[in-house]
């Protein structure tokens, strides 16, 4: 697999960061996904919480073949060792996961390395401090997902901007409707999970989320 560029990665971790849904049918979330990508889906993260890791193992290398043909980087959540089998593209970490450095020695240099800071500047300078690619903070808004999530806010968006130098993802309830406030504040992506994947049309939402940030691009 082609590494990434370090100094590309500002440009890498940007735009619609989609998180898959748990889906246990394979074939439908090839489905998905690949509608997602089609609407411009410029980060597919693939985080399967309800699957054993046999499924996990073939839901991945199924998403890296598929993310390779829209030449879209793949993100594994959680899961070092599966990142690393599937040659995913990375690893997003949570508070539980273990430590960027660890990763690191494992994915090597030319992977990325995304860490979870919730509503925690000192988490992400600590990540950063580390060696981490990029941060996210979250929740700004009411999620289904993680209904009891901690409440990120945009002053802490705008603070993280000012000091942090690698690229900020957004999370949490983010909608089309309410995703321009968060641009505004300095995120660089956009994590979405039931905006796109719950939508009558994931391709259409997914297109709207990828217009948005055409339109930061040409303002």
């Amino acid at each position: 697999m082609k590494s990434i560029n370090l100094n590309a990665r500002i440009n890498v971790v940007s735009g619609l960061y989609a998180i898959t849904p748990d889906e246990a049918d394979t074939a439908e979330l090839l489905r998905k996904a690949r509608l997602a990508l089609m609407g411009g889906t410029q980060v597919l993260q693939y985080r399967n919480k309800s699957a054993d890791g046999a499924l996990r193992l073939k839901q991945a290398e199924a998403l890296r073949e598929l993310t390779h043909e829209f030449a879209v980087p793949l993100i594994v959540n959680d899961d070092v060792a599966l990142a690393q089998q599937v040659a995913a593209d990375g690893v997003h970490l949570g508070s539980a996961d273990g430590s960027v450095a660890d990763a690191r020695a494992v994915l090597g240099n030319g992977r990325l390395i995304g860490v979870s800071c919730y509503n925690c500047l000192m988490l992400a300078h600590e990540a950063v401090r580390q060696g981490a690619d990029y941060v996210a903070f979250g929740s700004f808004f009411s999620s289904t997902v993680k209904p009891d999530a901690v409440v990120a806010t945009l002053g802490l968006l705008r603070q993280a901007r000012r000091e942090l130098a690698v690229p900020l993802v957004a999370i949490g309830g983010i909608t089309v409707q309410n995703a321009a406030q968060l641009l505004e504040a300095g995120a660089n992506a956009l994590a979405v999970i039931s905006a796109v994947w719950h939508a009558p049309d994931i391709e259409k939402a997914a297109r709207e989320f990828f217009y948005l940030f055409e339109q930061g691009r040409t303002v």
